[in-house]
């Protein structure tokens, strides 16, 4: 499991929100519980329609971090 962070806002009466981590992950919800869910559904589809099958099981990860 991987953590991510949840950035939303209110738009009229829908929360709204997006993965930080993750270009393109947006949804929303009538509650934050909802908003949740349904950013958890945009993930999933976002990753699976992504193909990484080119990068290497043995591919290093280190922190980044860049000016705006």
């Amino acid at each position: 499991m991987r953590q991510f962070t949840l950035e939303f806002w209110k738009e009229e009466d829908w929360y709204v929100g997006r993965l930080l981590e993750v270009p393109g992950v947006f949804s929303q919800g009538e509650t934050i519980e909802e908003l949740k869910k349904n950013i958890q559904d945009a993930y999933r589809m976002v990753m699976s329609s992504e193909d990484v099958s080119f990068i290497p099981l043995t591919a290093s990860r280190i922190p980044l971090e860049l000016a705006n």
